[in-house]
């Protein structure tokens, strides 16, 4: 059966950004969190959230991968806004056995072990930073992959729980998310200006080529529809 969505929100323009991020920090802070990887999309978030909460709680998933210039992102990210990273790492004996049975490289030997090395470093700990969580954030939008054309901007996340999942951005273009970050001069993933429009794992991402999909440098040796983590499941609908 269809979940009702919360109080409120039908009166919420979902095409307006403040609307949105004020509808969710008064319904559901503060137990409402952003996910962020650092990427355009989630500084562009930051910036937002920062203008309507006084302590906005923001995680990221350190995965032992991740490039050098996300790291540096997220330093010039707290130094401009004042925030906390609650930063998740995976559990080190889950690495260390996958990585004793399978070598350094498993996940380019197929999609299942693609999604157990994904499973271990990013989904895991995403469940341990929703834990006591009643919403969350993230900076998905539907311009960026086949998986994502049926993306709303407010969802229940099945996969964790029930909990709702505000997609602010979901109507946004790539385009509309570089003229918000020049516009308020957000500090961004330097990555972006080396044709990096998605950025994750460094051994599983790469600049993309003219007319790639925007994602195609995500796990390039997978086929497109394969191409999401676990982090993001859509397991039911809502009216």
């Amino acid at each position: 059966m269809p979940l009702a969505m919360p109080d409120g929100w039908d009166r919420v323009d979902s095409d307006d950004l403040s609307e949105v991020l004020g509808f969710a920090v008064r319904t559901f802070a503060p137990r409402l969190t952003l996910a962020s990887s650092f990427g355009l999309e989630d500084v562009a978030l930051i910036h937002a959230l920062s203008e309507c909460s006084d302590a906005p709680r923001i995680f990221a998933l350190d995965t032992g991968r991740l490039p050098e210039e996300t790291y540096d992102c997220a330093e010039r990210i707290t130094s401009r806004y004042g925030v906390r990273i609650d930063w998740y790492f995976p559990r080190t004996e889950a690495v260390e056995e996958l990585e004793r049975a399978k070598g350094l490289y498993s996940f380019r030997a197929s999609v299942e072990n693609r999604k157990e090395c994904c499973g271990i470093r990013k989904v895991e700990p995403l469940g341990r930073a929703l834990t006591d969580m009643d919403a969350w954030l993230t900076g998905q939008r539907r311009e960026q992959s086949v998986t994502r054309l049926a993306l709303n901007v407010l969802e229940p996340d099945g996969a964790h729980g029930g909990i709702w999942k505000f997609n602010p951005l979901a109507n946004w273009t790539l385009d509309d998310v570089w003229s918000y970050v020049k516009k308020y001069d957000i500090p961004y993933n330097r990555l972006h200006d080396q044709g990096y429009p998605s950025i994750g794992c460094s051994p599983c991402t790469r600049a993309i080529q003219p007319g790639e999909d925007q994602r195609a440098g995500r796990w390039w040796w997978e086929e497109p529809e394969h191409k999401e983590c676990g982090l993001h499941q859509r397991k039911e609908s809502v009216q």
